[in-house]
């Protein structure tokens, strides 16, 4: 009994649950931009190409087929999840360090040697 219960504790602990969400969300973002490149920006990049399918762009050799179209695909793929992930990244930054917490009340002590310090400069004036 004590694997199980060692297991349920383990999966219901925040970091798994978390990573479970950023998984779906993931999944989920991968397919809208799957769908911006494919649709919206290899259209696009055909049309200032000439017209170029890029998915069609096909290298035979032999009986063998080099696909090297769908791999520039791929790479335009990679290069929009790394540019809106740096977008989403920098928007986050930008809202942690608007949002920073004030600073904690000064402590007893230092309160303490603040009046001294504007006791003593009272007595030098």
């Amino acid at each position: 009994m004590g694997f199980l219960k060692e297991f349920r504790e383990f999966a219901i602990k925040g970091n798994v649950v978390d990573l479970a969400v950023g998984v779906i969300i993931g999944a989920a973002f991968g397919a809208i931009v799957s769908a911006v490149v494919e649709q919206i920006l290899m259209p696009i990049i055909g049309i200032i190409t000439g017209g170029i399918n890029f998915d069609a762009l096909v290298l035979r050799v032999g009986d063998a087929q080099l696909k090297y179209g769908m791999a520039i695909t791929a790479l335009v793929k990679f290069l929009a999840v790394a540019f809106f992930l740096f977008l989403i990244i920098k928007a986050i930054n930008k809202f942690k360090r608007d949002q920073k917490p004030p600073p904690p009340p000064p402590s007893a002590s230092e309160q303490l040697l603040t009046e001294i310090r504007d006791l003593l400069k009272q007595r030098g004036e």
